[in-house]
């Protein structure tokens, strides 16, 4: 039970959001009763005078937090040792009033106007790019074309992203259709596009996108900002809608830019936008973002906010969770089990970096899964697993050294746009071309090529 004291503002609307996850007692001056509006469902104790704690009635129960907005519906001078001694042990949040006593945590005015800045410019944000991105659907001819891009090989979070792009385009009366570039192998990124029947164009070809730009009424970008860089998108397109969360130092061109690094995920992002819209929600979509935002944060483990805690508790009442358990544990494939003990049986470490080359890739996402799998063995700080796919060496990285970004590290090493990332998971596709001179190299020396540039980068030679 949370215990509130005082009156007035903001005492209705904490109490209303203390309600919502356990029982809440508030306790106020009866004369106050007719300013506080909103106390529904709340136990009111309702005061006819100050008085001292000591002599308050019996609550039935102690209170898990003791919040103090306001001292005077309690007339102790040394409030703080009052409340301290009725409720041993209990937390108390208040203001500094050296007439009534400091409290353990002290509530200064200033928080709570910081706090409610805060609150009102996360709102208008939310506000004022929600009304921008609906007011371009809007402002399309109905039955509008309307093209959706993913990056190369889309992992959840931009899977859940683009389905939302193509709900709202629905919803408004157009045609959302999403694309991409390379494949969908992650075992559960495929089976979150089978489970949730997300409908999927996969382009190789580049008069496919010439086409596909050309037809389109609008193009969106999710998940990321750059047109050509780990995607099919012609370097010299600029889309009508860009929706990420990676940092950019400009911001990218287009008619809609909403680019917010505070998110951890372009979920995060997009569910946001969606709270201040008329968009229906439903399981299918809610399920798809919050696995997008799982997944980004590599399971709520890495860099999430309160921007993101904010989306999944708006998620979490559409959410099918059982869906979401078949999505994050389906059924492995042969493929990537040989593809696991090829990586265990070449890996080699040396200061906390494993190398894991894989020269007989079938399935380009196992490189992700044993890369997650192999970031929890003893000692090791970052893992790189790689192997030969369609004349380029793909690689997954991950790492736990708070001193290495490991995008920017992959970055600076390779051809622009071949490879980068987050800071602690990263990952790319660099040409034979750009490891040994020659496309069409054979695939063993194309991957010492990279087993000795990745070396030279993180360390990670034989540890015998």
């Amino acid at each position: 039970m949370y215990l509130l004291i005082g009156s007035g503002e903001p005492l209705p609307r904490l109490a209303g959001w203390c309600l919502a996850s356990r029982p809440t007692r508030v306790v106020l001056l009866a004369s106050e009763l007719s300013n506080a509006a909103g106390l529904e469902g709340c136990d009111v104790m309702a005061l006819p005078a100050p008085c001292a704690v000591d002599d308050l009635p019996s609550m039935g129960r102690v209170p898990s937090l003791i919040v103090v907005l306001h001292t005077h519906p309690l007339s102790d001078t040394d409030l703080a040792s009052a409340l301290a001694a009725r409720w041993p042990g209990v937390p108390i949040i208040g203001p500094m009033e050296p007439s009534k006593g400091a409290m353990v945590d002290v509530l200064r005015p200033a928080d709570l106007l910081l706090s409610a800045v805060k609150d009102r410019i996360r709102a208008h944000e939310r506000h004022t790019g929600a009304a921008v991105l609906d007011a371009h659907f809007r402002d399309l001819e109905p039955g509008s074309n309307i093209a959706i891009f993913c990056h190369d090989n889309p992992d959840p979070d931009a899977l859940a992203a683009a389905l939302a792009m193509q709900r709202l385009a629905e919803h408004r009366g157009h045609r959302g259709r999403i694309y991409h570039g390379g494949l969908v192998e992650h075992h559960q990124n495929r089976a979150m596009v089978q489970l949730l029947g997300i409908e999927l164009t996969r382009v190789m070809l580049g008069w496919e996108v010439n086409d596909i730009v050309s037809e389109a009424d609008a193009i969106v970008a999710v998940d990321f900002h750059q047109p050509g860089a780990n995607n099919m998108l012609p370097a010299d397109v600029v889309p009508n809608i860009i929706l990420d969360h990676h940092s950019v130092e400009d911001l990218p061109a287009a008619d809609v830019a909403i680019v917010h690094p505070e998110f951890s995920s372009t979920s995060s992002l997009v569910t946001s936008l969606l709270t201040a819209l008329d968009l229906d929600m439903d399981a299918r979509l809610a399920t798809a973002l919050a696995f997008g935002i799982r997944t980004d944060t590599l399971g709520f483990t890495r860099g999430i906010s309160t921007a993101d805690i904010r989306a999944l508790s708006w998620l979490n009442a559409w959410v099918d969770h059982d869906l979401m358990r078949r999505i994050e544990s389906p059924p492995r494939s042969k493929e990537s089990l040989a593809a696991f003990a090829e990586a265990l049986a070449s890996m080699t470490t040396e200061d906390g970096v494993l190398l894991a080359p894989v020269l007989h890739l079938v399935e380009r996402d196992a490189l992700a899964q044993i890369a997650d799998f192999l970031l929890a063995t003893e000692g090791i700080s970052t893992v790189v697993v790689y192997g030969p796919r369609l004349n380029r060496v793909i690689l997954s990285a991950r790492t736990k050294d708070p001193t290495l970004h490991l995008g920017r590290c992959l970055a600076g090493a390779f051809p622009e746009g071949a490879a980068g990332g987050h800071k602690a998971l990263a990952g790319g596709q660099v040409g034979f071309q750009y490891l040994v001179g020659n496309e069409h190299a054979e695939p063993d020396e194309a991957m010492g090529a990279m087993t000795v540039t990745l070396r030279s980068l993180l360390g990670g030679g034989d540890d015998e």
